[in-house]
């Protein structure tokens, strides 16, 4: 049986194992991302990969289907039962390999694609690492975040999906603006790690985290593309 405590309510043993297990399991996400989207790019045939970026119409209706998967994998992570959870957070990774899958193949036939995206990994890790620092020893309440990042979500969503209607191009500042918005996420999430969630729902954590931090990685990555082009 899981137990309902919540972190806030747990003693020091039960709130130390529950952020170690939840910081494994984004570890372990990350881990599997990797895999994932390695066999993806060396399976998933070239002309497929072009359709996802080549038409407008495709990728709107990708974004559309993971944005909906995203939430069914979200409720299957904070489940009761611990396989519910682990297979929400198994179908949000594969989402996240599919999403990726074009940006990332774009990033590898640049010139030096493979220390651009290693660089963006570790200013990914970087920030994180930072950001989790601060929402853990600062005082300060996060909570306030949350607004403006449903709002911030909410306007990103629209610019997108205008921009692949009309065809413009959103831009550096607008990546840097996620940039921040990835940021404000992972210190709301971070804070909240003690107040929403129970002992039992470290899988859940990991996979508000994960999405998180796969934000950060997409738009550090896309910015130092930008540089290159």
């Amino acid at each position: 049986m899981m137990t309902d405590v919540l972190v806030a309510h747990s003693s020091d043993v039960e709130k130390a194992d529950f952020y170690k297990k939840t910081y494994w399991h984004v570890a372990l996400a990350i881990l599997a991302f990797i895999g994932v989207e390695t066999v993806l790019i060396n399976v998933v045939p070239v002309e497929i990969i072009s359709l996802m970026f080549a038409q407008k119409y495709t990728w709107l209706l990708i974004i559309g289907v993971f944005w909906l998967a995203s939430i069914l994998a979200n409720k299957w992570s904070l489940s009761q039962s611990r396989s519910t959870q682990y297979l929400g957070l198994g179908f949000y990774i594969l989402l996240e390999a599919v999403i990726f899958l074009p940006l990332l193949y774009i990033a590898v036939g640049y010139s030096g694609g493979g220390t651009m995206i290693f660089q963006a990994a570790m200013l990914t890790i970087a920030m994180f690492a930072g950001l989790s620092a601060v929402a853990f020893t600062s005082k300060k309440d996060f909570s306030f975040l949350r607004n403006i990042i449903i709002i911030g979500g909410f306007l990103s969503i629209g610019l997108i999906v205008a921009g692949a209607i009309f065809g413009f191009n959103l831009g550096l500042w607008f990546s840097v603006g996620m940039v921040i918005l990835a940021s404000a996420s992972i210190l709301y999430e971070t804070s909240k790690l003690k107040d929403s969630y129970t002992t039992g729902q470290y899988v859940g954590a990991s996979l508000q985290l994960f999405a998180s931090i796969m934000l950060l990685f997409w738009y550090i990555l896309r910015i130092l593309m930008s540089r290159r082009s």
